[in-house]
């Protein structure tokens, strides 16, 4: 209608049509379309079925997973090297008190059904009560042991550092003496880093 009548019904949808910017569509639920999937929580049968299955038992189609192992292998580390206790040297005798420091990471890695570990760790030991024989009278040295950074496989080329405590008055050929003794605990030190790969490769 002409003036300012009303506006007819065509009019309308066409600018209704215009502003517009986008279309979506709603599913209509019908009796006989397929009902939307429902949580199941995992049963005991589901686990024993996949019992040759490795990892979680969510993870059934042996994708990445990353388990860590941190707080276990640190504590194991600790447990193991301290179990070391004392040597005897030719002309002393020290023992391992503690482990000052012990830090790093270790993980299990299941890929395709595949089981890997590792770890990456750096320690430091606290030796007390070393003996030695220095001038013909018995003193004591405190020191400690550094094993710097050491990874899974690479044990065989493990090195420590040696630093003596309270050893100023020390001429250089007794500080190299006491050093040499103190480093003959790598080995034990070594065989107990080794069973923990052990155990790791279990886990």
């Amino acid at each position: 209608m002409e003036g300012g009548g009303v506006v007819s019904s065509e009019k309308q949808n066409a600018e209704s049509t215009t502003t517009s910017s986008y279309t979506y569509w709603v599913r209509e639920v019908k009796q006989d379309a397929a009902p939307f999937p429902v949580p199941r929580k995992i049963a005991a049968q589901d686990l024993s079925a996949g019992s040759n299955h490795l990892g979680s038992a969510w993870n059934k189609a042996g994708t990445w997973e990353e388990k860590n192992l941190n707080k276990w292998a640190t504590e194991r580390i600790k447990e193991l090297v301290l179990s070391v206790g004392s040597l005897e040297f030719s002309s002393g005798k020290a023992e391992i008190a503690e482990v000052s420091r012990c830090t790093g990471d270790a993980f299990l890695v299941t890929v395709r059904n595949k089981k890997r570990v590792g770890y990456t760790y750096e320690i430091t030991l606290k030796v007390k009560a070393g003996e030695w024989l220095v001038d013909g009278e018995k003193k004591t040295f405190n020191g400690n042991l550094d094993l710097a950074e050491f990874s899974f496989g690479e044990l065989d080329d493990l090195q420590v550092e040696v630093r003596l405590n309270e050893a100023k008055d020390l001429i250089l050929e007794d500080k190299e003496r006491i050093r040499k003794d103190m480093k003959m605990f790598l080995k034990p030190v070594c065989e107990k880093l080794h069973e923990f790969e052990a155990e790791l490769k279990e886990r």
